[in-house]
């Protein structure tokens, strides 16, 4: 069974389930086999090991081997797409994060020069403010 790359996911879906040519050859061998003549491989029960020859079981489970890896390889893919996205947003964050502490480190430097601009200032004007104060006391008698 060939399958086209532009196949939909609902295709996909379908095709999930449906069964190869092997498959459906050993339904029919299954289906045409009558009651009373032995099957066509030895096996005790008549289970699906009976069924298959050794090689058939293991080139089935081969198949199965790298359907399974297959579907691996796509989870992984996927979650390695989802830890791309997750590591590139956090880069965002941390980038908005790094300019908002600079902006907040840069209002502090700021109000920190006008703090001691204010102090200093406050400073002089209480100098001034006793020295008026000793001015007054010496021109008021009491």
């Amino acid at each position: 069974m060939h399958l086209s790359k532009a196949m939909t996911f609902q295709d996909h879906e379908l095709v999930q389930f449906m069964l190869t040519e092997t498959e459906i050859q050993d339904l029919f061998s299954l289906i045409n086999h009558h009651p009373g003549s032995p099957p066509s491989s030895s096996g005790s029960q008549g289970s699906n090991r009976s069924v298959y020859s050794s090689e058939e079981r293991k080139l089935r489970r081969m198949q199965s081997n790298r359907e399974s890896a297959r579907r691996s390889r796509g989870r992984k893919k996927k979650h390695m797409e989802n830890l791309t996205v997750q590591l590139n947003r956090l880069r965002v964050d941390n980038r908005e994060l790094k300019n908002q502490l600079l902006v907040t480190m840069h209002q502090h430097l700021l109000l920190s020069l006008e703090n001691e601009k204010l102090c200093s200032e406050s400073i002089a004007l209480s100098a001034t403010l006793s020295d008026l104060c000793q001015i007054l006391r010496t021109i008021l008698p009491q």
